[in-house]
């Protein structure tokens, strides 16, 4: 394995709240230079991608909301963490996160990969879940999912609203992507 290139000398939290963490590391790269890293840690999330198939064709199961972060709504799918640290269950996790926000219960559920988002600057590992065999039921949304719509559309109509930016969540983006990619090599 390569040597780290960065090496952290002293790490501290500047800020906490129940989602996330704030932590500002003093680093030294390889070349001696010392510098500041700002990096936001949040707990293992999940984003589930809801797909029947159907004698009509292929649907998906999208869930609509306000973003506060960048002031706008979109179409993503189901996604999100329960602040339970690294040891959370996290098939439970995304069964859960499915049945919250959109209602449905998933007979199957294939885990298909793990990405770290923004690994840039956040350190978050996401966790892709297909879901199927999906039976309906009541959503359970929490308090920071007011107003949250569920939208039930056709492959071909979520693939046009990526180009036409109704869809421009990045994890979205990416979970489709490997869907495409594993159901391409199964």
């Amino acid at each position: 394995m390569q040597e780290k290139p960065i090496r952290t000398l002293e790490s501290r939290i500047v800020y906490q709240n129940k989602w996330s963490r704030v932590r500002e590391d003093i680093i030294e790269r390889a070349d001696g230079q010392r510098g500041i890293y700002g990096v936001l840690d949040k707990d293992p999330a999940c984003i589930v991608i809801p797909l029947e198939h159907t004698p009509e064709g292929d649907f998906l199961t999208l869930v609509h909301q306000y973003r506060y972060t960048v002031e706008a709504s979109y179409y993503e799918f189901p996604q999100g963490g329960w602040e339970q640290g690294e040891d959370v269950d996290i098939e439970a996790l995304a069964r859960g996160e499915l049945r919250e926000e959109t209602g449905l219960t998933a007979g199957k559920m294939t885990r298909l990969a793990a990405n770290w988002i923004a690994y840039g600057a956040m350190r978050q590992r996401h966790h892709v879940w297909l879901a199927q065999d999906l039976t309906q039921g009541e959503a359970q949304l929490e308090a920071e999912e007011h107003g949250l719509t569920v939208h039930r559309v056709s492959v071909d109509e979520f693939e046009q609203m990526i180009f036409d930016g109704r869809v421009e969540d990045n994890c979205t983006l990416a979970a489709w992507a490997t869907y495409l990619v594993w159901k391409r090599r199964s």
